[in-house]
Parts: C-alpha cells; structure tokens; sequence
C-alpha cells in the first residue's frame, strides 16, 4: 500500500513539474509579447511626436503665409 501511495505521489509531483515547466513556457511568450508591443509603443509615439512636430512647422507656415497674403492684400488696397 506504501508502494501505491508513492506512485500517486510520484505521478502528481510529475503532473506538477509539468505544469509547472508549461507555466514557465507561457511566461516566456508572455514577456516577448510586452517586449514586442513596447517597442511598437515606442516606435508609434515616436511617429505621433515627428507628426506633431511637422504639424507645428506646417501650422507656422500657413501663418506666415497669411501674414504674407494680408500684407500684400493691403499694399493692393492702398494702390
């Protein structure tokens, strides 16, 4: 019966590492995925801040070509 007893405790000790070692497994994956979708992160917000920057450099010029346009507008209204 001792014997017995043994094997099930054997087995379920087994079934543990097993389990155990898929765990592990899953955690690896797990942790390249975040490794993955951080750096994609990174690359999206670097994207977002050199879109932003353009649109700044883009929103002064239009403004300065406004500026431009009203002043010529107005040397035209003063001829």
């Amino acid at each position: 019966m001792s014997f017995e007893i043994l094997d099930q405790l054997e087995a379920k000790i087994k079934q543990a590492v097993e389990t155990i070692e898929l765990l592990q497994l899953e955690l690896e994956e797990k942790n390249e995925r975040i490794n993955q979708l951080d750096a994609e992160k990174n690359n999206v917000c670097q994207e977002r801040d050199t879109l932003r920057n353009e649109n700044e450099q883009l929103r002064n010029e239009h403004n300065n070509w406004q500026e431009r346009l009203r002043s010529l507008l107005g040397k035209i209204d003063n001829v």
